[in-house]
Formats: C-alpha cells, structure tokens, sequence
C-alpha cells in the first residue's frame, strides 16, 4: 500500500506540474510569419484610418486659422469706428451742455426771428436726425464689434481644442508607428521595406495638360518612404502624395482623402483616365489612377510609395480634379 501511495503521489505532482508548464509553454510561441502578416495588414489598416482623421482635423484648424486672421483684420476698422463714434457722442453731449440743448430746441420754436416757423421746424428736425445718425452708428458700430470678437473668440476656442485633439491623436500614431516597425522586423527582418529606385515604376504615359504632369510626378517619387502626414518631398501619406501631384500641376487638393473626394467630380469606372483619383472603401485611402488599371499610392507606414494594380480592396469611386 505504501508503494501505492507513492507511486500515486509522484503521478499526481507529475500531472499538476504538467499542467503548470504546458500553458507556459503555449503562452512563449511566437507568431508564424503569416500571422504576422495578418497582425500588420490590420495595423496599417486602422492606422491610416487614424492618419487621415489627423490629417482632416489639420485642414479644419487651418481655416480656422484662415478665419481668425480674417476676423482680426476686421476688427481693427471696427473698434476705430466705435471710438470714433465715442468721442462724436461725447462731443455733442459737452455742446449740449454748454448750449443748453432744450433751451436751443425751444428757440427755434419761439416766434420771431427772420426764419419762419416751419423752416425752424426743418432745422430741428435735421439736428435731431444728426444726433440720432452718429447715436445709431455708435450702436451698430459697437454691436459689429462685439459680433465679431464673439465669433472670433469661438474660432480660437475650437482651434484650441483641435489642437489638443491633435497632439493625443499625434501621439497614438506614433505608438501605433512603432508597434507596426516592430512588428516588421519580427516578419521581413527590418522594420520599412528596403528602398527602391523611381526606374521601377518603368516610364510614365505619354499624356498632355495638367493630368500628365501629376501622373510623370507620381512616377518620380516611387519608392519613396510613407510618412504620416507628409506630402514630400522626402516621404508622403496617402492622401500627401495626391495632394502633392496635383499641386505640381497647379491645383488645390486637401489634405485628406474624404475632403478630396468632397473636393472630386464623380466618374465611373468606364471613364477613368490617367490622373484620376481612385477611392477607397471608408474613404481612408486614396490614389492616383496612371492608366491600364494600374495606380500608384503611398500604401501604409513602413512601405513605399509603389505602382501596382487598382483592385488592391474594395473601392469607393473615383474623383476627378476639378
């Protein structure tokens, strides 16, 4: 029995430390390649989809931007006008006072004198329409004024707010940066694809107007590294680099992809044509169409700007500058 005991007893802290290491075990596996692959496809995904809010929330606190300064150069005239009526109501108060303002008014109106009464009447009538001319531009003036600063002041609050907003949204990025790289250099070794020269993309089309030289400049930055919110000339977003190409051929795009396609005529598929935008699904990607289905995009952090086929995920439409 005694032999029993034990032998059950060694069985027994054998299969409790069994239970102990196996999950240990399970827990220090390191992810295949292939799931690895996965984990950054979903990282990209939903990075860029954080890029371009910031992007968007960039634009937005540059108008603002644009408005406060226009606010500000309004307000000046303004409060020139308000001191201005200011001293033209003070000055006709003081004259008021030294002219006896009732005893005026009642001279006029009393007989006698070279004028008749209705031409006395007249210049009553006048002084008290000058009176009540300068008392209204003081108030509208006034009102004008504060109009403006409140306006104004709401633009800076929210622009103060937005910038917050940005510098957490900034920060999350470049948290989710560096778990991408990581996450890289645990699958291909390094944590951003190996450089490659523009010459790669081969020679682009030969097309005429504004369109060719957005697509000849897409062409020319091939193989240069995404960053996020950039739009060159050393690295590009998504969004950046339509931006970018369009701006060398003299047109104004946002800087976010949903504001282009806002900022896009709709076309179909038929109609495509190189220097066309293609969207894409969640409008949290966008690219440059270069001709016979090919594209050429900043695809996530740690690639390069590449040319390759359209159908990369499903697509939202197309745009095309206006």
């Amino acid at each position: 029995m005694s032999s029993l005991r034990i032998l059950l007893r060694s069985l027994a802290v054998a299969g409790l430390s069994a239970m102990l290491i196996a999950p240990a075990s399970v827990a220090r596996a390191e992810p295949t390649p292939a799931e690895l692959t996965k984990q950054i496809e979903k990282s990209s995904t939903e990075l860029e989809r954080i890029v371009e809010s910031h992007n968007k929330l960039n634009e937005e606190i540059k108008a603002n931007k644009a408005t406060a300064a226009t606010l500000q150069a309004r307000i000046g005239p303004l409060q020139t006008r308000a001191e201005q009526s200011r001293a033209d109501v003070g000055v006709l108060a003081v004259t008021a006072y030294k002219t006896g303002g009732m005893r005026t008014a009642r001279a006029l109106l009393e007989p006698g004198g070279q004028t008749s009464l209705p031409e006395r009447l007249g210049t009553l009538d006048q002084l008290t329409r000058q009176h009540q001319q300068v008392i209204d531009g003081f108030t509208t003036s006034q009102r004008k004024l504060i109009s403006e600063k409140t306006r104004l002041d709401a633009t800076l609050a929210k622009q103060a707010a937005q910038a917050k907003q940005l510098t957490a949204g900034k920060k999350k990025i470049e948290a989710d940066l560096a778990r991408l790289y990581e996450l890289r250099r645990q699958a291909y070794g390094r944590a951003t694809e190996a450089p490659v020269k523009a010459s790669s993309a081969g020679s682009p089309p030969a097309i005429s107007g504004s369109a060719g030289v957005a697509v000849r400049y897409a062409y020319g930055v091939v193989g240069k590294p995404y960053v996020y919110g950039a739009d060159g000339p050393s690295g590009y977003d998504c969004s950046g680099l339509t931006l970018a190409a369009w701006r060398a051929a003299g047109k104004s795009l946002p800087h976010n992809a949903a504001m282009q396609w806002d900022a896009t005529s709709r076309i179909s598929r038929s109609s495509l044509q190189p220097g066309d935008l293609v969207f894409y699904s969640g409008l949290g990607h966008v690219a440059l169409y270069v001709g016979s289905g090919q594209i050429i995009d900043a695809p996530s952090a740690g690639r390069n700007v590449s040319k390759r086929g359209m159908n990369i995920m499903s697509i939202a439409g197309y745009g095309r500058v206006r």
